[in-house]
C-alpha cells in the first residue's frame, strides 16, 4: 500500500482533539493543589512550573493563533473546573477559627486573592528561568495559558465557597456544579438557580461560551505582564491577579447579599 511520505498537517484549531486522560488527569490534580490558601512560594512555583508542561503536552500547537488559543483555554477550564475542591460551610467554619457570615467571607477574598497574586508572582519567577533555559523547556504562550487557568480555578473555588457561606451551595452533578461555577464567573455574579442545569459541552457551546472566552482574553491580557524583565513582571503580575480577584469578591458578595435566604423567625 502506498504511503504518503509527507502528510498535510492537521488544523489544530478545527478540532479539538482527543483529550489524554492521564494529562488530564495531571492538570486537574496540579490546578486542584494551586488553588490552596497556604501554599509556599517555591511550592507554588514548582506546581506551576508542572502546570506547564502539563499543558504543554495537552496541545502546544493551538496556542499560536490567538482565537485558538481562546478555545483551547475555554476547553481546560471546563476540565479543570470539576477538580476544584470547594469546601462546605462548616468546612469552612474550622478552616478559619469559627468566622461566618460576611467575616467568613472577607476572609474568603483576602485568601483568593493573595493566591491568585502568588501565582502571578510564581509565574514571573517562571518566566525569568527562560533567560538561563533552553527555548525548548518553556514557551511564553504555555506559561499564560497555564498561569490563566491556574488564577480562573482559584476564582472558580472562591465562587463555589462564597455560595456556602451565604447559603446558596451550588449543587448537582459534578459537571452541573462545574458548568454553574464558569457561568459565575465569566458573569461575576452569584449562580442563577432558575436556569435549568446543562452540561458543560452544551453550555459552551453557545453564547455562554463567547462570554467565557471574553472574560479569558480580559484575564490572559492582565496575565502577559507576566513577561516583563525579570522580577519586575512578577510584581506587576502578582498586583494585578490581586486587584482582579479581589474585585470579583466584592462584586460577589454584594450580589449574594442580596439574594441572602431568609433567617427563620
Amino acid at each position: 500500500m502506498e504511503v504518503d511520505p509527507a502528510p498535510a498537517p492537521a488544523r489544530t484549531d478545527a478540532v479539538r482533539p482527543e483529550p489524554d486522560p492521564a494529562v488530564d488527569d495531571g492538570i486537574g490534580a496540579t490546578v486542584a493543589a494551586l488553588t490552596a490558601d497556604d501554599l509556599a512560594p517555591d511550592k507554588r512555583r514548582h506546581l506551576l512550573g508542572r502546570l506547564v508542561g502539563d499543558v504543554r503536552r495537552r496541545g502546544l500547537g493551538r496556542l499560536f493563533r490567538p482565537r485558538a488559543a481562546l478555545r483551547w483555554m475555554a476547553d481546560v477550564v471546563a476540565d479543570v473546573a470539576p477538580h476544584v475542591p470547594i469546601r462546605d460551610v462548616d468546612t469552612l467554619r474550622r478552616h478559619h477559627d469559627g468566622l461566618d457570615g460576611d467575616e467568613l467571607a472577607e476572609r474568603l477574598v483576602r485568601n483568593a486573592s493573595r493566591a491568585t497574586a502568588g501565582v502571578g508572582a510564581a509565574g514571573g519567577g517562571v518566566a525569568s528561568l527562560e533567560w538561563v533555559a533552553t527555548p525548548a523547556l518553556l514557551s511564553a504562550p504555555v506559561l499564560l495559558a497555564a498561569e490563566t487557568v491556574a488564577v480562573v480555578a482559584v476564582e472558580l473555588k472562591l465562587i463555589g465557597e462564597l455560595h456556602e457561606v451565604y447559603g446558596r451551595p451550588i449543587t448537582g452533578s459534578a459537571g452541573q456544579r462545574a458548568t454553574a461555577l464558569i457561568q459565575s464567573w465569566s458573569g461575576q455574579r452569584g449562580v442563577n438557580p432558575l436556569v435549568p442545569g446543562v452540561g458543560i459541552a452544551t453550555v459552551l457551546g453557545t453564547a455562554a461560551r463567547k462570554e467565557l472566552q471574553a472574560s479569558l482574553l480580559r484575564r490572559f491580557g492582565r496575565n502577559l505582564t507576566t513577561l516583563g524583565p525579570l522580577l519586575t513582571g512578577a510584581a506587576v503580575a502578582s498586583y494585578l491577579n490581586r486587584r482582579a480577584t479581589r474585585n470579583l469578591g466584592d462584586s460577589l458578595i454584594k450580589d449574594l447579599r442580596k439574594k441572602r435566604p431568609a433567617l427563620p423567625a
